[in-house]
């Protein structure tokens, strides 16, 4: 769906199922002046046309026990194709999200891990790949994700 194809309204609902995906339509149609019936419409519209894709729920990983993130650059073998360094990367549990991008390096992962060790071992799994030929790891201190509320 192109985007001169959603108003303003459509714009402001998606904003508010950012917020929060579990809101009633109810709650929506007040906000945007629109009945309920029409919110419903435009969402389902929306979902038809592919703009809004799903609806999730946030999880904070480090009450889970995964507190550690961290993004891998990986170099690659040149004969390696797009979708051997998916398969590589997204074997492993603790890959969240692969990022293959042109130049150097072939691939961005973002990791999540219990702890240093388990990071490093997972690591470590990736290199014994045999098709990466080297890694760096950036270990991230903080975050901030657009549409995301940061915990207090």
């Amino acid at each position: 769906m192109a985007e001169e194809l959603l108003d303003a309204t459509d714009h402001e609902i998606i904003a508010l199922l950012r917020e929060d995906a579990r809101r009633t339509f109810s709650d929506i149609a007040g906000r945007v002046s629109l009945s309920t019936a029409a919110v419903k419409r435009r969402v389902d519209r929306l979902r038809e046309k592919g703009v809004i894709t799903g609806f999730t729920v946030q999880v904070d990983h480090a009450k889970l026990g995964w507190g550690i993130e961290a993004f891998a650059q990986l170099r690659f073998f040149g004969s390696t194709n797009v979708s051997e360094i998916v398969e590589t990367t997204t074997r492993i549990p603790e890959a969240q999200a692969v990022f293959t991008i042109a130049g150097d390096p072939d691939a961005v992962v973002w990791l999540r891990s219990r702890d240093m060790a388990h990071l490093q071992s997972t690591i470590d799994e990736l290199r014994r790949s045999h098709r990466i030929t080297s890694t760096r790891t950036l270990i991230v201190l903080d975050s901030w994700v657009r549409g995301e509320d940061r915990p207090e």
